[in-house]
This record gives C-alpha cells, structure tokens and sequence, in this order.
C-alpha cells in the first residue's frame, strides 16, 4: 500500500515537472529568437527622427538598470523584460505577444532611439507594454542608454 502511494506521488511529480519544463522551454526558445519579428505600431516621424540626446556614460546607463530594476512604476522593466532584457520575465509567459528581447543586436540595430523613446513614454497598443508618460525625458534616455547596453558586444 504505502508503495502505491509513493508511486502515484512520484509519477504526478514527474508529470508536473515535464509540463512546467516544456512550457519553461517554450519559453526560452521563443526568447531567443533573433532576430524577433514584431508589429509594434511605429512612432511619429517627429519621433523616428530623435537620437538620444545624453551621452553615453556609465551613470546613466547605471540610472537606467535602477529604473529598469527596481524603480519603474507601475512595474519594473524586469518583471516583462527580465533581469537580462532577454523577454524572460516573471509575468512574460502569460504575454502575447511576448516581451521584446534587448538582447537580439539585429533586433535592436533595427529599433530607432525615438521609437524606443515613444513606445515606453506611450505604451506599445496590442502588447501588454504600459505606458510611462510620467518619466521625465531624461530618465527614459537613461532607461534607452541601458536598454542598448543588453545588445552590445563586450569590449
């Protein structure tokens, strides 16, 4: 009897731990396609045109991981974008579509300072991106410097 238990237990266990490791996987794998095929709405001209105005220093690349991190309201960057940027956060396997992965560079050499400016001021409609209209320009150049630091090579 008490082996029946053990063996109902074990196998529900077994089976549990497949169905969360292959949604897990499925999740990694959509991540780390790169480059990412994406239909965010794209940003006014006056906007595709703007290059980020800050130069590009450690603070503020370092301003931006805090923002991205811990700061952002109504919720952290991390949680969607992940600890990485790779689109591997907490609440992304519940996302469709699924967060964008800074960490793609054919991606990211794609996406304009302006676009990534007006999309976390405005929000990305049909995602589950928010908007950030209370962040002062300064600080989503600062969030702009970090989010292109996840796709550069290491010198």
């Amino acid at each position: 009897m008490f082996y029946i238990k053990l063996f109902r237990i074990l196998s529900f266990i077994i089976i549990f731990l497949f169905f969360a490791l292959s949604f897990h996987l499925t999740n990694i794998a959509w991540a780390k396609e790169c480059p990412q095929k994406r239909k965010t709405i794209t940003a006014p001209k006056e906007f595709l045109e703007k290059v980020n105005p800050l130069r590009k220093e450690p603070r503020f690349v370092k301003e931006g991981k805090v923002l991205a991190h811990i700061k952002a309201k109504p919720l952290a960057c991390k949680q969607c974008h992940g600890m990485n940027g790779d689109g591997l956060g907490a609440m992304a396997p519940n996302m469709s579509p699924k967060p964008r992965n800074f960490t793609c560079k054919p991606t990211m050499d794609q996406v304009s300072d302006g676009q990534l400016f007006w999309i976390i001021k405005n929000g990305s409609k049909a995602t589950s991106m928010p908007p950030y209209s209370h962040l002062s320009d300064q600080t989503i150049w600062q969030l702009i410097h970090y989010i292109r630091s996840l796709s550069e090579e290491p010198v």
